[in-house]
């Protein structure tokens, strides 16, 4: 029988990484908060993204900053330059932003207004220029190539999908934002 490695034999998937699984601390234990970050940081790493950039944003679910770079670093225990290269990931995704602190020089960062929201406008805006592609490959590619086209063809519809349900969900989230 062949079944995949992540799946058992009755179809159901198991979490390929047992860190991920979520452990329960009691109510106000500071241990929660440093497990929260860790598995963040857990969580973006079995998504394509660096590990310190998920403990960051766990850094700043928690405690929402303004913190400077080499605060972070002390905080999270990294190096400043780890520090610079991720949350410019994550601004570059809009879950934090610049800010600057009166009569201070440095570079702060908070959480920003509303980053799940900005999450999904930021994956939206990059499914829509995959459309462009796909709509210029589906016009310049020969009509003859019948495979290529179908395959081109549910690849747009894929985005299609897409592009109108985060569309629909956005509408949601923000629907909700604004009466909370």
């Amino acid at each position: 029988m062949n079944v995949d490695q992540n799946q058992d034999v009755t179809g159901a998937y198991e979490e390929p990484d047992s860190q991920l699984q979520v452990q329960e601390s009691g109510p106000g234990d500071p241990d929660g908060v440093t497990r929260f970050i860790e598995q963040m940081g857990l969580s973006a790493q079995t998504d394509g993204v660096p590990r310190i950039a998920g403990r960051i944003f766990g850094y700043f679910v928690i405690n929402g900053g303004p913190i400077s770079f080499t605060q972070l670093a002390q905080e999270l225990q990294v190096s400043r330059a780890s520090v610079s290269t991720n949350v410019r990931i994550l601004a570059s995704i809009g879950f934090i932003e610049r800010v600057a602190l009166p009569g201070d020089r440095q570079d702060y960062y908070q959480l920003a207004a509303s980053p799940f929201l900005r999450m999904i406008e930021s994956y939206l805006l990059r499914m829509q220029r995959m459309q462009g592609i796909l709509g210029a490959a589906i016009r310049n590619i020969p009509q003859d190539m019948q495979d290529t086209h179908q395959r081109l063809r549910q690849m747009d519809h894929f985005y299609e999908v897409a592009v109108r349900s985060n569309r629909q969900l956005l509408d949601e989230l923000g629907r909700s934002e604004d009466s909370a």
